[in-house]
């Protein structure tokens, strides 16, 4: 489910693959907010009143928030479980360290 790869600088290097189902969630949702953002941009080169946009950037970060929830409930689901089945306890910190950072 999950495997390790160095070669990643952007991350922590490791990998999940996703069922179907998950990935396509996930993508739709992305997809959604990529519109959003667009649709900020274009409303900004239009001059769009600026508490126009600014509701338009109120509902990019709610569905970030969403696709945060998801995407950390499938985590924990998946991954934080299976280490804990197998013994990793040290994956509790790392959710904690990820966690912390979420929360800045």
């Amino acid at each position: 489910m999950e495997s390790t790869n160095d070669n990643c600088p952007c991350c922590s290097g490791k990998h999940k693959e996703r069922d179907d189902k998950e990935y396509k969630d996930l993508m739709n949702r992305l997809k959604r907010i990529e519109g959003q953002v667009r649709g900020i941009e274009n409303m900004l080169e239009n001059d769009a009143y600026c508490t126009d946009i600014l509701i338009q950037v109120s509902a990019v970060n709610s569905a970030l928030n969403s696709f945060n929830k998801v995407l950390l409930a499938n985590h924990m689901k998946t991954c934080v479980a299976d280490n804990i089945r197998n013994g990793n306890d040290e994956i509790i910190d790392e959710l904690m360290n990820t966690l912390q950072k979420m929360m800045r």
